[in-house]
């Protein structure tokens, strides 16, 4: 029940929020173009409201270069207002929209709520920024079209680069007599088998549900590309649409052949990863942020020395590569338009030429173009091995469905899927109260 009135609540922040939005008009003070903004660097504190973990790469890069420039201005300094829990952070992000009391900088996904600011000249133009510098073609084009509008503006900047597979242990595998899955519907079939030999077939956070949201997004994109759930988040295509049969379908199917784990929606990330790296799940589908952790010389070498990766399966009928599957390059960061001065213009033009080898000597792979990761030391050659895939991506992304839907619409769907995951319902019934919501909620949050 506490998620259910907690959900209820951010949505309802997010519709004040619009409103607020909607009606406050721009501050004539805002600065949209970057070339607009040149004078005398004055430093003072600036802040960044942002939603990351405290101690990852990011934060921990960006603090060392902030630290950098503010040896070189005195009285300059960046101050990290950090809120890790991602409900919290969207409710403080649009009471401070609200109030037009946004800081310097702060962190977005490029949703409809994000595109009103836009609209409200709250946002500077990170495109015309990264040109007017001379550094837009630094970056690769997957990352920074993960940060686009659906109208193709670019007003978020990416800090990382990520790609997302099926890591899996290649003994159990070879244990249990299965094979890598070349289609979705293959990934049916190695459960049993796996069941068999004593192995959870999968492991996924159910806790945190965008997990096994991921999977509901895999057959509508080999089926129908990354446009469908633009269309689906609109009404303007539906889950009882082929792909979107397809998909519910497939997770019904995953669910009957006891795929996942038994309890998996009580169980959390660290749940989740412990069971892979333990050797008790064979399959575990998450990104290369892992990668780390899963090539570490701390883990067990029967472990360790085993784990593979396979890229998301095709299916029959299928519209994308083999190649194209889910790429993100995270959550990005927005520079206020109506505080946008010399001093922030300064800051982030050193934070954008000195991040990047900065990132990449923290064993991640930069969102910029030519920028070698090293590996670090010890680790399997599966660090090698993933490095080079990443250099072999097709043009089109599978978009993660939780940051493309309405609030409403998508706590719903991750509550209901659940229960199809679980064989509480039928596809049929998913299918029907996720096409219902969406055709309530979706017209509020994206009309115009």
């Amino acid at each position: 029940m506490r998620s259910i009135r907690f959900a209820a609540a951010t949505a309802a922040a997010i519709a004040t929020a619009l409103t607020l939005a909607a009606c406050g008009g721009a501050s004539s003070s805002s600065n949209t173009d970057p070339g607009d903004v040149e004078g005398e660097i004055e430093p003072r504190e600036i802040s960044w409201l942002l939603s990351r973990p405290a101690d990852g790469a990011v934060i921990a890069t960006v603090e060392q270069i902030a630290a950098d420039y503010a040896e070189q201005h005195p009285g300059f300094s960046l101050n990290l207002v950090t809120t890790p829990d991602r409900p919290s952070y969207l409710q403080k992000l649009e009471t401070l929209a609200a109030a037009r009391e946004l800081p310097e900088l702060f962190d977005s996904d490029a949703t409809p709520f994000a595109a009103k600011l836009r609209d409200q000249d709250l946002m500077v133009d990170v495109e015309a920024l990264l040109e007017e510098l001379d550094l837009r073609d630094d970056y690769r084009p997957l990352a920074l079209d993960y940060q686009r509008f659906d109208d193709g503006g670019l007003y978020l900047l990416p800090f990382e680069f990520e790609i997302e597979v099926f890591w899996y242990n290649r003994a159990l595998f070879e244990q249990a007599g299965v094979e890598v899955p070349a289609t979705l519907d293959d990934m049916v079939g190695l459960c049993g088998p796996l069941r068999d030999a004593g192995v959870v077939p999968i492991a996924v956070d159910g806790q945190d549900q965008w997990p096994l949201e991921r999977y509901l997004a895999y057959y509508p994109f080999r089926l129908a590309g990354p446009d469908y759930v633009t269309e689906l988040k609109r009404g303007e295509a539906a889950l009882s649409d082929p792909p979107g049969r397809a998909a519910a379908e497939w997770i019904e199917a995953l669910g009957a052949a006891g795929c996942f784990p038994d309890g998996f929606s009580s169980q959390g990330y660290t749940d989740a990863r412990d069971l892979f790296t333990t050797g008790r799940a064979a399959v575990y589908n998450m990104g290369t942020w892992e990668l780390s952790a899963l090539t570490s010389p701390d883990l067990p070498a029967d472990v360790r020395d085993n784990i593979g990766y396979f890229t998301l399966p095709t299916a029959d009928g299928a519209v994308t590569e083999d190649n194209e599957y889910v790429v993100v390059s995270g959550i990005g960061m927005a520079i206020n338009a109506q505080t946008f001065d010399p001093l922030v213009k300064d800051f982030v033009t050193y934070l954008l030429q000195e991040y990047p080898a900065r990132y990449a000597a923290t064993g991640r792979f930069s969102p910029t173009i030519g920028q070698e990761t090293p590996v670090p030391e010890g680790a399997s050659p599966l660090f090698t091995e993933v490095a080079a895939e990443i250099e072999n991506l097709g043009d089109r992304v599978a978009m993660p469905w939780d940051t493309q839907l309405d609030p409403t619409s998508n706590t719903r769907l991750q509550q209901e899927l659940t229960l199809l995951a679980q064989g509480d319902i039928t596809a049929d019934q998913f299918i029907e109260t996720v096409d219902a919501t969406i055709a309530d909620n979706a017209p509020r949050y994206f009309g115009d």
